[in-house]
């Protein structure tokens, strides 16, 4: 898998002989964190709820395993886990990056509506997390969890408070699971990205605008780091983040959450 963006020095990080979990894999930011957990020796099972044929042959060369998961269910996560698990008998890393987003006001929100951001955006989060810890408390050794939430996870957004607020219960939710079981040598982190080029998400918000590039601008302007380098953030600068909170040089790093928003949950940036 080619690396478009960045510096992370795969050779300084050995991940050899655990095994990662990637929910929402098959695209943007969780493609990119599954491909270099894996070049750095992870076992790595990706889970999503629609698989992509052109990962086939990128991912068998890196040795990823592919599984169809509907996170909204504890059956099938707890399925997802135990499968990871069986593979060396514990599970070192879960990166919880399976999730979707809701453009709209509260009045226009529908009780199903509610409940598909939640379940995805929070109860995968809650349930993935249960059952990867019953396998990260297999010995002493612990592991390490990454929550992927967003900017929206920080500071709530007024024009998406269904899910601006179930980021935040995930940041909630990444805090206290990190003091519950730090007891247990379980880190819980989060990164909280801005608008992320190549996601599933911001494609789908740039295909309903009227135009593709005015799309792109706006999500560039409302991030002055993004602004000044005249482009969107890239999944491969969410990925290294990830790849940091899950290995050793972190190992003190837990209930952290990292902005990755070229500054855009900062405040009112300069004009």
């Amino acid at each position: 898998m080619k690396r478009r963006r960045g510096t992370v020095n795969m050779n300084a990080i050995d991940f050899s002989g655990r095994v990662a979990v990637v929910t929402g894999g098959a695209s943007g930011i969780g493609r990119a964190t599954a491909g270099m957990l894996a070049e750095c020796g992870a076992k790595v099972v990706v889970a999503d709820y629609s698989l992509l044929g052109e990962n086939d042959e990128p991912f068998s060369e890196l040795g990823i395993e592919q599984r169809v998961c509907d996170v909204r269910s504890e059956r099938e996560l707890r399925n997802l886990m135990d499968h990871a698990a069986s593979l060396t008998g514990r599970i070192d890393i879960l990166v919880n990056n399976a999730g979707v987003g809701m453009v709209k006001q509260i009045n226009e929100v529908t009780e199903e509506d509610w409940n598909a951001c939640f379940d995805t955006n929070v109860k995968a989060a809650f349930f993935g997390c249960k059952h990867a810890i019953r396998h990260m408390t297999s010995d002493a050794r612990g592991g390490s969890i990454v929550n992927v939430s967003s900017n929206a996870g920080i500071l709530p957004r007024a024009h998406d408070p269904v899910y601006s607020i179930s980021k935040l219960a995930l940041s909630g939710l990444t805090k206290s699971l990190a003091l519950c079981h730090s007891k247990d040598r379980i880190r819980v982190n989060a990164v909280c990205p801005g608008p992320v080029g190549g996601t599933r998400m911001i494609e789908s918000e740039i295909d309903m605008a009227e135009s593709r590039d005015a799309a792109i601008q706006r999500l560039i302007a409302a991030s002055p780091a993004a602004m000044a380098h005249g482009r969107m953030i890239d999944v491969d600068e969410i990925a290294q983040a990830v790849l940091y909170l899950v290995s050793d040089a972190a190992i003190m790093v837990t209930g952290t959450l990292i902005a990755i928003d070229g500054g855009k949950s900062l405040g009112v940036p300069p004009q």
